[in-house]
């Protein structure tokens, strides 16, 4: 067992919203603090999606852990990635084979992607976790415009203009409409052979809505303020395969809908084939950029912990965020198993917040012998922002859309960054996108991809 005659160590796996507010709320406590993570920096991760789309660059939603804990001299932050967790000898392994020794344990890596039982579909439809994932989907993106513009063969060049966005969460809406508005807004005029506004934007959900979270009319507006900004919708539509060049769609039912102004048949030439209903051969659809914002698992830390998990990975906790069986152990963020009055503690960056503000007064409390308390999460609402001056916004009681919900998302999205700068450069680069609709982003690093070999007939 920790020597108790020696200063409280706790170590703290992972800087994201719950393992940095966990460390912070613990600056004033006689605790010693190692702080783990694979990267050294912070991500604010509800604005990935637009370095992804190119209307941020990478420094304006992170900032470097060391910098931010700077002035807090109980904090040592330590770049690694941790391999084994021994309980019994209450230590932490990372990959370069340095044993941390710890008298409270945090675990708060975060998620990863979920492709449920297809992994072998993450090289051609990158989800969007971390910054190395939006840098590759803005590579793919503007890309596809560059191969369009330089393709002779109309199907090809259609092909390249045909974005396919699998799943309908905020992410996937998110995206979806960005890409829509790139197409349509940012690139007009920049090209001599295509067109960009002929980019063919598909938003796909295996469920029966877009954002099944918020309220089923709160759902049906983001549904058609997504289709007045040119997102073909489709629900109802399984994804069975993906490939370089296309995805299969299993089953889609008659809920397909195109937007408005596009071309006349939901799933058609471009596929092979129509409108269909259930109980059909898969459907074809080409096109050679697919994102994946469809699922979500724990990370694979959770793995080397002897608890007992979820389907998705999730350690299961006890109400005061323990691991049963480990009192020195705790889990936060989208690493933990919450139920709360019946419902899953969502994985979104207030709960994760919440979380680690939670395990560091249960620390707390446990350094000063009182019994830790169980762990209330404080709903806030959901948000989700759709494109230009359109997003929704659900409160209790409170439902937004269209303009009022977009200025509601602006401002609680610039109040909750990391840091002065990063609120100012996010403010201005915004308010310039608004009066130009420009994206000042669009650079594509790294040397051109190779051409690929034609798809299979």
């Amino acid at each position: 067992m920790p020597d108790s005659g020696r200063q409280h160590h706790v170590v703290v796996v992972g800087g994201g919203f719950a393992g940095l507010w966990a460390t912070r709320a613990l600056a004033g406590d006689d605790v010693r603090i190692t702080l783990v993570d694979r990267r050294n920096h912070h991500l604010f991760q509800p604005l990935l999606y637009q370095v992804a789309t190119a209307g941020l660059s990478a420094p304006d939603i992170a900032a470097p852990l060391r910098h931010i804990l700077r002035g807090q001299y109980n904090v040592e932050v330590r770049l690694g990635e941790v391999t084994d967790i021994d309980t019994a000898a209450h230590t932490v392994t990372l990959a370069d084979g340095d044993a941390i020794g710890y008298d409270s344990l945090l675990l708060a890596s975060g998620a990863t992607h979920a492709y449920f039982g297809h992994d072998d579909w993450a090289g051609d439809a990158p989800g969007l976790k971390t910054l190395d994932d939006a840098l590759l989907i803005r590579r793919r993106v503007l890309l596809a415009f560059e191969r369009a513009e330089a393709a002779d063969d109309p199907a090809e060049r259609d092909a390249w203009l045909s974005f396919a966005v699998v799943g309908g969460g905020p992410t996937g809406v998110e995206l979806a409409g960005t890409l829509a508005e790139i197409a349509r807004k940012t690139l007009r005029r920049e090209f001599r052979h295509i067109d960009p506004a002929n980019a063919r934007v598909r938003l796909v959900e295996a469920g029966a809505r877009v954002l099944s979270t918020f309220p089923e009319s709160l759902s049906d507006k983001a549904r058609r303020q997504l289709e007045k900004l040119g997102v073909e919708v489709l629900t109802g539509a399984p994804v069975s395969a993906i490939d370089a060049h296309g995805f299969s769609l299993s089953q889609p039912d008659q809920t397909t809908r195109a937007a408005p102004g596009a071309k006349p048949s939901q799933i058609d030439a471009a596929s092979g084939a129509g409108s269909v209903g259930h109980g059909v051969a898969p459907v074809r659809v080409a096109a050679r950029t697919v994102l994946w914002a469809a699922g979500v698992a724990a990370s694979p830390l959770g793995a080397l912990l002897d608890a007992e998990r979820d389907r998705a990975g999730r350690i299961l906790v006890d109400p005061d965020l323990r691991v049963p069986g480990h009192p020195d152990v705790f889990v936060a963020g989208d690493l933990a198993s919450v139920v709360q009055d019946g419902k899953p503690v969502p994985g979104v960056a207030p709960a994760a917040k919440q979380m680690g503000a939670h395990v560091a007064a249960a620390i707390r409390a446990r350094l000063t012998g009182k019994p830790t308390p169980a762990f209330r999460y404080r709903d806030f609402g959901n948000l989700a922002t759709i494109g230009r001056m359109a997003a929704v916004v659900h409160f209790g009681r409170l439902k937004l859309s269209g303009v009022l919900a977009w200025w509601f998302w602006l401002v609680v999205h610039i109040a909750f960054l990391i840091g002065f700068r990063n609120r100012l450069v996010v403010m201005l680069n915004w308010a310039w996108a608004y009066w130009s609709y420009q994206r000042h982003a669009r650079i594509i690093f790294g040397k051109p991809d190779p051409p690929d070999d034609p798809p299979a007939l």
